[in-house]
């Protein structure tokens, strides 16, 4: 209750900062914890199956496969070979600059090597970034993520019996992928096949809160990947299943996996605060800025030597897109999850591990996703016009002026105002008004993708306020749930066609 009162607290104080959600999270979090006024314990069994499902099943279901066929090649070399060398160029430096042996060395670079580029795919959205930008950054993530979780447990099996046969361990990783793969494609068929026969929201989006942890829980049993099975899943039922779900049911789940990804979230960015230990971190100084320098360096390797690959076989990503995948390659959520899952039997390099998995992580939370947006705006990747900022300024006066004026209006008639100083006002500001009004019509008349853009929100605000009048009809008994139902459904088709559009 505490945890969620403190996400509820930093989700509503960060509106009026310039500071991205996660960051503000973890530094909450290690706030909290340098005051002792809140304790989180989970067992790493527990963290990894509460919180990955539902963060990678979210990702996912909101990928069209058409977008993600466009960058696959990109994605791929990427997620699969690039997580593979990001782990033996961080093991061998970490083995030879740190106190690390080179098995617990590989070891932390498989937990490393996930990207989690949440703050930076938020700031995509609200700056206008290149679509397919975002969906590269995205999809690598949500794919690195199995990846790794597979890499991860060959190299902890590794560390834990001192043994290592690359072909034995070549034959396990293609064993769990494709097996958790596999998985997952035929869990997420049958659940998008069920989902076309039933026409009850309630009932679709329970199947796909069970195909979200039924996937990861099965897949796990059966010795596969549980990551990479939902990854499939999601994937399958967010490109399946809504051909035979109604609007209302697209969008309940929709909003329904929206707000579990945002607690999921939420939760486990405040516990990379809360189990940060300051003293402990800075005892351990030198480790944890090999780590801090190993980390990034591999990255860059990565992405401008296979960019380079790629781009002599004919890929057309920019330059200034593999910068951006570059520096927006934070660690967090899966990083957190794995160096918490360590499990003792590794010895006293354990705590260690755990020491440099934080240090990371609040290194690229704290360094590299608040300078994004600089260097988004130096490579000029930012695609809102001047003409929508100039939109923006002048929308955002008039309506202030109207506010102002409303005020003022209700002022007067509680008698606060006298008669005279508002009669004297009025005038002034009604004009003042009709200016700025004009001016903002004068944009949307020379620039008519701004208005057809403030069009498609406005029909949409419409859309919902009927369908609030709608809920309100109901909850007073005026319409029975039967004809809320028929007319609710009419507004979530039109709803539907407006984001279509």
């Amino acid at each position: 209750m505490e945890l969620l009162l403190v996400v509820i607290a930093v989700a509503v104080a960060v509106r009026r900062l310039n500071v991205p959600y996660t960051v503000a999270l973890v530094l909450v979090g290690l706030m909290l914890t340098l005051q002792n006024s809140i304790t989180a314990s989970l067992t790493p069994a527990l963290i990894l199956t509460l919180f990955v499902p539902p963060l990678v099943f979210e990702a996912a279901l909101n990928i069209h496969l058409d977008e993600l066929r466009r960058s696959l090649p990109e994605i791929l070399v990427l997620a699969v070979p690039g997580v593979i060398v990001t782990t033996l160029i961080v093991g061998g430096l970490l083995s030879l600059t740190t106190p690390l042996g080179l098995p617990a060395a590989m070891l932390f670079g498989a937990l490393i090597s996930a990207t989690d580029p949440v703050a930076v795919v938020a700031m995509f959205r609200s700056l206008g970034v290149s679509k397919r930008l975002a969906v590269i950054v995205e999809s690598e993530s949500l794919l690195n993520d199995g990846t790794a979780i597979v890499v991860f447990n060959l190299a902890l099996a590794a560390a834990l019996t001192g043994r290592f046969d690359l072909l034995h361990s070549l034959g396990d990783f293609l064993f769990v992928s494709v097996g958790g793969s596999v998985t997952g494609l035929a869990l997420g068929w049958g659940i998008a096949s069920l989902i076309a026969r039933i026409d009850d929201y309630l009932i679709e989006t329970t199947l796909t809160t069970l195909l979200a942890f039924g996937a990861y829980l099965l897949a796990e049993r059966l010795g596969f990947s549980g990551v990479l099975a939902v990854v499939t899943a999601g994937l399958v039922c967010g490109n399946l299943g809504p051909k035979g779900m109604s609007p209302t049911t697209r969008i309940v789940i929709n909003n329904f996996w929206e707000y579990v990804a945002f607690l999921a979230n939420s939760l486990i960015f405040l516990l990379i605060g809360l189990q940060i230990n300051l003293p402990a971190l800075l005892t351990a100084w030198q480790p944890v800025a090999w780590a801090i320098l190993a980390v990034p360096a591999a990255r860059a390797l990565v992405v401008y030597g296979f960019g380079a690959l790629m781009r002599r076989f004919g890929s057309n990503v920019p330059l200034d897109w593999l910068h951006v995948l570059n520096w927006g390659g934070l660690r967090g959520a899966i990083a957190l999850a794995l160096a918490l899952s360590l499990p003792e039997a590794l010895g006293p390099g354990r705590d260690l591990l755990k020491l440099m998995a934080f240090g990371v992580v609040l290194f690229t939370l704290l360094a590299q996703s608040t300078t994004i947006r600089p260097l988004l705006k130096r490579l000029g990747l930012i695609t809102h016009s001047t003409e929508q900022i100039e939109y923006t300024r002048r929308h955002a006066r008039l309506v202030a002026a109207r506010a102002a004026l409303a005020h003022l209006e209700t002022r007067h008639a509680e008698g606060l105002i006298s008669s005279q100083a508002w009669e004297q006002l009025r005038p002034r500001m009604t004009a003042q008004i009709e200016t700025l009004a004009a001016a903002v019509r004068e944009l949307l008349n020379s620039a008519p993708d701004i208005e057809a853009e403030e069009l498609d929100t406005a029909r949409r605000e419409a859309l919902s306020a009927q369908r609030s009048a709608l809920l309100g009809l109901r909850h007073d008994g005026i319409i029975s749930e039967e004809v809320f139902t028929d007319l609710a459904a009419e507004v979530d088709a039109a709803l539907v066609e407006e984001g279509r559009e």
